[in-house]
C-alpha cells in the first residue's frame, strides 16, 4: 500500500544529507582525537618517531574532506536503494536504510584508532 503522507524519496534523502554530513564531521573529529590520544599513550613510548604535527593534521584533514566527498557519492546509493526496493514508499524502510548507512559511515573513521590499538599489540606487546 502506497503511503501518501511520505515525502517523495528524492526529497526525503535530500533533507537528510545535512544530518549525514554533520555526523561524518563529528565522527571524523572524534576519531582523530582518539587516534591522537591512543598514539600518544600506546605508540609514542615505543616509537619516538611517532608525532602529530600541524602538517600531519592538515594532511589528514584534506584527506578526510576528500573522503566526505566520496561518502556523499555513496550516499546517493540510499536514494537509489529506496527507489528500487521500497515499492510501498514506506517511511520505516527509508529510516532504517538511512540509519544503517549513517552509522556505517560514521563508524568507518574509527577504524584508524582501532588499527592504532592493533599495531600496539602486534608490534610492541609481544
Amino acid at each position: 500500500m502506497l503511503d501518501k503522507t511520505s515525502l517523495p524519496s528524492i526529497e526525503w534523502w535530500a533533507k537528510q544529507r545535512i544530518k549525514y554530513n554533520k555526523g561524518l564531521m563529528i565522527s571524523g573529529i572524534l576519531s582523530f582525537i582518539c587516534y591522537a590520544i591512543l598514539g600518544e599513550f600506546l605508540i609514542l613510548p615505543y616509537n619516538k618517531e611517532y608525532e602529530i604535527t600541524l602538517f600531519t593534521i592538515l594532511f589528514q584533514a584534506i584527506g578526510f574532506l576528500m573522503m566526505i566527498g566520496i561518502a556523499n557519492t555513496f550516499y546517493n546509493l540510499g536514494h537509489w536503494s529506496d527507489k528500487n526496493f521500497n515499492k510501498n514508499n514506506s517511511e520505516k524502510f527509508r529510516k532504517r536504510l538511512f540509519n544503517c548507512g549513517f552509522w556505517f559511515s560514521c563508524g568507518l573513521p574509527f577504524l584508524i584508532p582501532i588499527m592504532t590499538v592493533v599495531v600496539y599489540f602486534v608490534e610492541y606487546k609481544k
